[in-house]
């Protein structure tokens, strides 16, 4: 009796020793290398979610973005300059960038697909904004435009803030984006 009792603590201590640490997970990795190898992969998710859509609208403004009437018209102090106009353009790229990525971190665009469309709407209609406003000169098109922009970021804004309310508040100063183009529109019309 006295060896079996001995032999049951031995077991004890082996199992004890066999098990893994805390800081171990079950392929003998450490959970603070795991972290880093998500967080690498979140970092670089963001830069693809964000530095994408930037690219493309700093190619955008190169190519389309100059209007020699818009930059010699009159205009009030409640007409931005056209180098903040592209400034603010870059501004709301980058915020729905940063937004939409939050929204598919938490896996958003898998539970409500109709998200995704929204953005990608919203991300086509203020690409071809400039293009069809500045170089073809069709600004009542481009107001039509406007309008469906802010018909895009008010669905992106209650879309997103059921997923994440972050995101959704951060899609609200786009909103401020699409109206102010549409007073710079508006301008162009009847000017």
């Amino acid at each position: 009796m006295d060896s079996s009792s001995q032999e049951l603590k031995h077991r004890i201590t082996e199992e004890k020793e066999e098990k893994e640490t805390p800081e171990m997970d079950g392929k003998g990795k450490g959970r603070r290398t795991n972290k880093t190898a998500m967080a690498k992969r979140g970092l670089r998710s963001l830069g693809f979610a964000v530095g994408i859509p930037l690219s493309l609208t700093v190619l955008d403004i190169a190519l389309f973005g100059s209007n020699l009437h818009y930059a010699t018209m009159k205009k009030s102090f409640l007409y931005p300059p056209l180098w903040a106009l592209h400034l603010a353009c870059l501004g709301s790229t980058f915020l729905m960038g940063l937004s939409a990525w939050l929204v598919w971190a938490d896996g958003g665009f898998h539970k409500q697909p109709y998200a995704l469309f929204l953005y990608l709407g919203q991300m086509v209609l203020g690409l071809a904004w400039d293009p069809i406003v500045f170089r073809i000169g069709a600004s009542r098109v481009g107001m039509v435009m406007c309008v469906a922009l802010f018909g895009a970021l008010v669905g992106c804004v209650r879309m997103f803030r059921t997923v994440n309310p972050i995101a959704g508040d951060l899609v609200k100063p786009c909103l401020l984006w699409a109206l102010v183009l549409s007073v710079v529109n508006l301008k162009l019309v009847y000017n």
